[in-house]
């Protein structure tokens, strides 16, 4: 991969808008991590603080201490003690107050939390950071963007800066759990997903879109692809090298949009809600692309529904919903629990089931219906996409993470709730079939084989 071309320059974009990206060093590949000393004496810092958690650290603690140690550089370092760390205020809590008051740098050792974690806090702190990858697991290496749970709730944090280096050495990441590396397969293939998402936003919402970073996430689309079906489940070095270059790819491509819209949509939404219903159960262990690759298998079913819903003028001169604000605020509290009061104020605040707005989207994909067919036509089979899930054991179906039938339904119908962001499931929504294909499509999903 040749990273030059996306790094330190302003790309003046057929799109109207300037796209930057100000990571120094990508480097992903055998022994890169030899290259730490260097990139830690080219800027002459000082006091390093490396951050690891007790898994992270037994990966790959020794070979970032032996390059700090050929950098001559005095380190401390802040090893959280959590099996299974979450990034909640907790969490960012120690980080504040464990690393020292004169550090210059922060060196993340991990792959997803310990990456959010340390692009947050770092971007508090006003200090530079570095990620050595532990996992080719998810797609926040690169992006300035920092999902965190707070007050309860799947917040994502953006314009928090980004790492100055990313180290992606891949003889640590092919020695990586296979799950955090299907997971990080599942996290691409989302971007069939939001990249649908996007468009349908720009159509019906006017929405900004950029062709160009559409082109860099469908990229790194095809690269995981490839090497799902030659590689991936046999720990090719670079078929796993290939995973990180597009999951650090997409992220490039956030990064240009300046928010996570290329990279999450509506199976983002879905995946956000089961691991908030996790974390509130107290059980942490399913990965953010594992959610995200189911949520992808069953948004590729509803985009189907909405194909045909879009093919029946009946189903689109039915009245739209009426939105019960009374109710529907009473039904979030029950389903979301202590984060129902944050979705209930961001719909006081931006009004997205509001009747009115509601009339105007669908006017708006009733005049386009022709363009949003052609949109859903261009999406993978479900059954390409199950092959490849199933060829590099992926989990394909919500039972597979424990996610009942139940909670299936009430993602597809509700998960939209979570974000101001039209797609998919707003679609569904406006036309008043969000309930009869959250039935239809969950029984399919509950019957993959």
């Amino acid at each position: 991969m040749d990273w030059e071309k996306y790094l330190n320059k302003t790309i003046n974009c057929d799109c109207g808008h300037t796209h930057e990206c100000d990571i120094q060093h990508i480097d992903i590949g055998e022994n890169v991590i030899e290259k730490l000393s260097d990139y830690v004496k080219e800027h002459k810092y000082n006091h390093i603080c490396v951050v690891a958690d007790v898994n992270t650290e037994k990966i790959a603690g020794s070979k970032v201490y032996d390059a700090l140690a050929k950098a001559a550089v005095k380190y401390d370092k802040f090893i959280f003690a959590d099996e299974d760390l979450v990034p909640d205020e907790k969490s960012i809590g120690q980080m504040f107050t464990q690393i020292p008051d004169n550090c210059d740098l922060i060196i993340g050792i991990g792959s997803g939390t310990l990456n959010d974690l340390c692009k947050f806090c770092s971007h508090k702190m006003k200090v530079d950071y570095f990620i050595v990858a532990t996992a080719p697991s998810m797609d926040g290496y690169a992006s300035d963007v920092a999902p965190l749970i707070v007050n309860n709730l799947k917040t994502t944090y953006e314009k928090v800066g980004r790492p100055k280096v990313i180290l992606g050495d891949t003889d640590i990441l092919k020695d990586a759990p296979l799950r955090m590396v299907t997971a990080g397969a599942g996290d691409i293939f989302g971007k069939y997903i939001c990249l649908t998402d996007w468009q349908l936003a720009h159509i019906v919402n006017g929405e900004y879109y950029c062709p160009f970073i559409a082109d860099i996430m469908k990229e790194a689309v095809t690269a995981v692809a490839k090497a799902a079906d030659h590689g991936i489940a046999e720990r090719d070095p670079k078929a796993i090298g290939a995973v990180m270059e597009a999951l650090v790819l997409a992220g490039v491509g956030m990064s240009y949009s300046g928010n996570s819209r290329p990279a999450s949509g509506s199976e983002h939404h879905m995946s956000h809600y089961w691991e908030m219903k996790f974390l509130q159960r107290g059980e942490h262990g399913i990965l953010h692309g594992t959610k995200v690759g189911i949520g992808t298998i069953v948004s590729l079913h509803l985009y189907k529904y909405a194909a045909k819903m879009l093919a029946d003028t009946t189903l689109l001169k039915k009245s739209a919903p009426k939105f019960d604000k009374a109710s529907w605020s009473k039904k979030m509290l029950d389903i979301y629990g202590p984060a129902g009061p944050s979705v209930i104020a961001l719909e006081e605040k931006v009004a997205k089931n509001d009747d009115s707005n509601v009339q105007k989207r669908r006017e708006k994909v009733i005049a386009n219906k022709e363009k949003i067919q052609g949109l859903i036509k261009q999406l993978p089979s479900i059954d390409e996409t199950l092959q490849r899930m199933k060829k590099i054991k992926e989990p394909y179906k919500p039972e597979q993470i424990g996610v009942t039938e139940d909670m299936l339904k009430i993602a597809i119908m509700y998960a939209k709730e979570l974000r101001n962001r039209y797609g998919l499931l707003q679609l569904l929504y406006d036309f008043g079939q969000i309930e009869d294909a959250a039935e239809i499509v969950s029984k399919q999903i509950m019957k993959l084989d």
